[in-house]
């Protein structure tokens, strides 16, 4: 029934995908299972194909059970790329914390593009969803906000290797060399493994000219 608690859990608002947000252990787990259900149904037929009755099967739940949870399946694919856009800024910080010149920057951004390849081509379900994102909208937002918070993170970087350096600069470099790489990413996983190899070794020279250019490092 509409309005009425289940295991603890509560309106998560008008923004947020889960249509309710569990609280108590239950609930957590059932969420959990859900997505990991939705991930097993993407890499076996790809998300277009996904539908929340078959979802809430494999889930072992009614159908008014899942969507107790998630009002629909974009909501589904956004819980999932909120989750891997999270590791993959997680992975950045990471990735960057240690650069404090031109040559550990070089040496860590190409290593993070490569591994980010390396994932697009080995993870179904990550290749999907981000390959999805761009026919929906609201999906796209996300997208768009994840390159930002990575261009930050970036920025940082750059700001540090040059602090006399225009801030308002810098983070327009930053943010487009972030969102550019994901285009490239999409664009590489699209076509054959030569020409996306090739694709992804010319953005990786063109965004490390350009990031060594704006940090003052040649």
């Amino acid at each position: 029934m509409a309005g009425t608690a289940i295991d603890g859990v509560a309106d998560a608002g008008a923004d947020g995908a889960l249509r309710r947000k569990p609280r108590q252990r239950r609930g957590l787990e059932r969420v959990e299972k859900i997505l990991q259900c939705a991930a097993t149904l993407i890499a076996e037929g790809g998300s277009d194909a996904m539908r929340m009755s078959d979802l809430a099967a494999r889930a072992g739940i009614s159908i008014g059970s899942l969507y107790q949870y998630f009002p629909d399946k974009s909501a589904i694919i956004r819980t999932l790329a909120d989750r891997y856009n999270a590791q993959g800024r997680a992975c950045i910080r990471e990735g960057l914390a240690e650069v404090r010149d031109a040559g550990a920057l070089r040496q860590a951004f190409g290593g993070l593009v490569d591994t980010y390849y390396a994932l697009f081509l080995g993870e179904p379900v990550m290749r999907d969803i981000w390959s999805g994102t761009q026919a929906d909208k609201s999906l796209r937002d996300i997208d768009l906000e994840d390159s930002r918070a990575n261009g930050e993170v970036l920025a940082a970087v750059l700001m540090r290797l040059r602090p006399d350096a225009d801030r308002e600069e810098v983070a327009a470099i930053a943010f487009l060399v972030m969102q550019l790489g994901e285009a490239t990413m999409r664009l590489a996983i699209s076509v054959d493994r030569r020409e996306g190899d090739l694709l992804v070794a010319a953005y990786k020279r063109m965004a490390l000219d350009e990031l060594c250019r704006a940090a003052g490092c040649g």
